[in-house]
Parts: C-alpha cells; sequence; structure tokens
C-alpha cells in the first residue's frame, strides 16, 4: 500500500512511504505500478543509448530462454541460473561505466557479459561444457569470465566474489588510475560476513568500488522479510557511513543514472557506493526450483513492469526506432542465439589432458599425478 507526498518546491517529484504486505515492493518514484508502456516516456538519452539497451536486454533474454530449453533436453547440465527479469541491472550499469572498469558477480552471470560484447557463441560452449568455452569447458554457467571485456567471472561460493570486487577496486587505486570496479551479488550474499568486512575497507581506504546489490526479492526460496529484520537491504550501507541508495531496477534509465552517479563519486576519489537494485526473476532461483515460495500472480504483476517492453514502448511512442526496424533488432537477436547455439553443438568436448591445464600459473609446477 502506498501514500505518496507531493513535494512542491523541491526538485523531487514525489516522495513514496510504503508499507509491505508482502516482500514484492519497489520504491516507485513517480511510476505507476502497472507497465510503464501505457504511458508516454521522455526521451532522456540518445537513440544509440536506447537502441543499445534494447538490443542487449533482448539478446540477454533470448539467450537464456534457449539456455533454459537446452537444459530441459540435457545439452546444458550442472546448475543454470536464469536472470531473466534482471536484465536492466546489467544493461543499465553497462552504459554508465567505462571499457576499463572492472566487472565481477555471482553465479547469475551470463547478462554481463552478453552485454559487454563477449561472443554468445563463446558463452553458450562453456554452458555445454566445450572446450571453446570462456573458461574452456571448465567452468559451465556458474563461472563465465573474459579477461578481454575485464569480467573477473561469475562465481558460485554465496558472497565470494565480494571482497574480490573489493580487491579489484582496491587495485585500480593503488596503481592510480580513474578506473572502478563494480561487484554485483545476490540479497542473500549479504548475510555473509565478507560482505560486511569487505564494506568496511572500502569505505576505510575510500575504495573506487560500486557495490550492487541485486534483490530480486529471494534468496534461492528464502525471501528477505523471513532472514532479516532489516528488509530494506541499501541500510546496510549506512553503517558504514557509505552513500547508500534503493534503485527501481526493472527500469534501465534509473539503473543508469544511479550507477554512472555513483562512478563519478568514485573516480573523484570520494569512494564506494552501496546500491539495492529492487529487480525480480521471472524463472526460479536455478532450472531445478520448483517455486512453490511465490504465486504465479506475483510473477505476473513484476511482469507488467518488463524491462524490455518499458524501452520498446518508449523507442516506439518517441520515434527512435520504427516498428520495422524493432523488427529487425528481433530477428538479429534471435540469429545471433542460433549461430551461438550451432557453435556450441559443433565445438569439441575438452580433452582429458586439458584438466591438468590452467591449474598453476608455471607450466612446470609440481603437482602429483598418476
Amino acid at each position: 500500500m502506498f501514500f505518496t507526498i507531493f513535494a512542491k518546491g523541491l526538485n523531487i517529484a514525489l516522495i513514496s512511504l510504503y508499507l509491505r504486505p508482502k516482500l514484492a515492493y519497489f520504491i516507485e518514484y513517480g511510476m505507476a505500478k502497472k507497465s510503464s508502456s501505457t504511458s508516454k516516456s521522455k526521451v532522456k538519452y540518445s537513440k544509440e543509448t536506447y537502441k543499445y539497451w534494447f538490443e542487449s536486454m533482448l539478446l540477454m533474454r533470448r539467450f537464456e530462454e534457449k539456455a533454459g530449453q537446452l537444459y530441459g533436453q540435457q545439452k546444458i547440465r550442472g546448475f543454470c541460473h536464469l536472470y531473466i527479469g534482471q536484465e536492466a541491472c546489467a544493461a543499465g550499469a553497462i552504459t554508465a561505466l567505462e571499457k576499463e572498469d572492472k566487472w565481477i558477480t555471482a553465479y547469475r552471470c551470463h547478462a554481463q557479459p552478453l552485454g559487454l560484447g563477449t561472443d554468445p557463441g563463446a558463452i553458450m560452449a562453456e554452458l555445454f561444457g566445450k572446450a571453446t568455452g570462456t573458461t574452456k569447458g571448465k567452468g559451465g554457467s556458474m563461472h563465465i569470465f573474459d579477461k578481454s571485456k575485464n569480467f573477473a567471472g561469475g562465481h558460485a561460493i554465496v558472497g565470494a566474489q565480494i571482497p574480490m570486487g573489493l580487491g579489484l577496486g582496491f587495485a585500480e587505486k593503488y596503481l592510480g588510475t580513474k578506473n572502478l570496479s563494480i561487484c554485483f551479488m545476490g540479497d542473500g550474499a549479504v548475510r555473509q560476513g565478507a560482505f560486511h568486512e569487505s564494506l568496511n575497507l572500502a569505505m576505510l581506504y575510500k575504495t573506487p568500488v560500486i557495490f550492487v546489490i541485486e534483490n530480486n526479492g529471494y534468496a534461492m526460496g528464502t525471501s528477505v522479510k523471513r532472514s532479516s529484520n532489516v528488509d530494506e537491504l541499501y541500510k546496510l550501507g549506512e553503517s558504514y557511513d557509505i552513500p547508500s541508495f534503493p534503485v527501481d531496477a526493472m527500469n534501465v534509465e534509473e539503473v543508469h543514472e544511479a550507477v554512472k552517479e555513483a562512478a563519478e563519486r568514485a573516480r573523484k576519489g570520494d569512494g564506494p557506493t552501496l546500491l539495492e537494485f529492487r529487480t525480480y526473476r521471472y524463472k526460479g532461483h536455478s532450472m531445478s526450483d520448483p517455486q512453490k515460495y511465490r504465486t504465479k500472480e506475483e510473477v505476473e504483476e513484476y511482469k507488467q513492469r518488463d524491462p524490455i517492453e518499458q524501452v520498446r514502448a518508449t523507442i516506439l511512442e518517441n520515434n527512435i526506432l520504427s516498428e520495422d526496424d524493432i523488427k529487425g533488432i528481433e530477428k538479429e537477436v534471435k540469429q545471433k542465439v542460433a549461430d551461438a547455439v550451432k557453435f556450441a553443438e559443433e565445438s569439441p568436448w575438452p580433452d582429458g589432458e586439458d584438466a591438468f591445464k590452467d591449474v598453476y600459473v608455471e607450466d612446470d609446477y609440481p603437482f602429483v599425478r598418476e
């Protein structure tokens, strides 16, 4: 239930005070709870930016929809965590940052490298466990990695990437660059001690790092409200004097603006920012999740605010692209995904000897082998 107070004479549209009878909540920032695609959206950015947002988020969505199908066919095995619904988190952050900035995330890690420009074929091949994958078939779904894009990987241990994200930022500070690191984590990871240790050191050393909590409402199947009395997760950063804010992460423009502001702060030497991206995943925690902890109605409610449809509406309503242009992009994305699957299908499996490669930096490092 929302209560809105209109602020006159201030540089804000409204303040939303809210009570939450269930976990599904957002700060609305003047948006109707139904899809914003039903009302005309003003253009804030360039044609190229909107085109990138639409194309990249659509690629993320179609790639993962296909991955889900292939998992059902047992062509992709092991674990597989889909990002469907959360695409604005990645796309909005990418446009707000620079090429040399560093990226790290948890095991829901297909979308960021796709948005950064990693070859979809290499990502799909990694899902298949093929030698042509981003980590040569050794990592699978949870360990996509691309040094050429400064993507320092997906990490399967909950919260393990947080101190590493801090370290990436500290390295940039130590080397005297103006680069920063952005570290993504799920809402469940904030209960790990490494999260609090990292926030403390980041602010102490004014490290150029943006901590992003992708709060999709559930840590596996446990809602935020069931795991802590503090369910407005951005407030956790305030105890370390870190500038901390909630973000409507179903809206790619809001994500872009929040990350851009945090990046400016980091590059000036003012240290870290903590952003709580309030988002939602349409699929389960992983492909094996029956999703009994939430209702179909809740999922459908969030789909009414789909980030891709919001951008599509803005593009068409403001004549940024035509319907034919949109159809052309959709066709290109479909072909990219088909090409990625074909590449993965035709790629070779790793050789048995590959198990002993890339383990140590030194090729002749002594180890036991029978």
